[in-house]
């Protein structure tokens, strides 16, 4: 009987193998099975090629480039872009004031060239809806002049960051040690909102779990026996 050889599809490699074979009664099932295993490999290959094609055209419209750039080329020019993003993001991420879990306030003096000095202040606690009208009465009252506020949340959170200009004719027109009059006048308001945030806080969460009122039984000597 002759020996036929022949180039089928090997299903695990994903290749074309040399076989050989006695021709027989088998030759034709063999083959109707090598392509049909042929014909599915294809099939794959082309889905597989249309999905790349598919997100290589995605990748056009997210990045500045012309249709007719090849595949290399559009990939360096979206690792250029990610790179730039990612470098852009870290640039704003710079000073970002983030609120912590820890109620406080903190103050630090900057001092300017001309007898001037910047005090900056944050509050950090948790939100409430009249949080920040509260504080802009505050700072209104104090002999400081705001520059600039920098307001960041995180949840329930928030921390508010203070530029509070105090000039060099405020600090020449008041008495002995101004400056750590103002300092001491600028930390006892924001502690007092502080304060304030604290106690509704508590308030509120008394008011969702309620104490159990301990029952407090009075023994009247007069009724007892001798």
């Amino acid at each position: 009987m002759p020996v036929v050889r022949s180039l089928v599809l090997d299903g695990e490699k994903g290749e074309l193998v040399n076989s050989s074979g006695r021709v027989g009664k088998n030759k034709g099932v063999s083959e109707a099975k090598n392509m049909a295993a042929l014909k599915n490999h294809r099939e794959a290959e082309r889905r597989r090629r249309d999905k790349i094609n598919a997100h290589l055209a995605t990748l056009r419209g997210l990045v500045p480039c012309n249709e007719k750039m090849d595949k290399a080329a559009l990939l360096a020019e979206v690792i250029s872009q990610v790179k730039q993003l990612k470098k852009t993001a870290t640039q704003a991420n710079e000073g970002l004031h983030l609120p912590m879990d820890t109620d406080e306030v903190n103050i630090e003096k900057i001092e300017g060239s001309d007898g001037s000095f910047l005090l900056r202040t944050s509050l950090c606690c948790e939100y409430r809806p009249d949080l920040l009208s509260d504080l802009r009465r505050a700072i209104k009252n104090l002999p400081v002049h705001l520059t600039k506020c920098e307001i960041s949340t995180l949840g329930v959170r928030v921390k508010t960051v203070f530029l509070l200009d105090i000039t060099k004719e405020v600090i020449a027109n008041s008495a002995e040690n101004q400056e750590l009059i103002i300092t001491n006048s600028v930390r006892s308001t924001l502690s007092n909102i502080l304060d304030k945030v604290s106690a509704l806080a508590e308030y509120e969460q008394q008011l969702v779990f309620p104490q159990k009122r301990q029952r407090i039984s009075y023994l009247d000597s007069s009724c007892s026996s001798s």
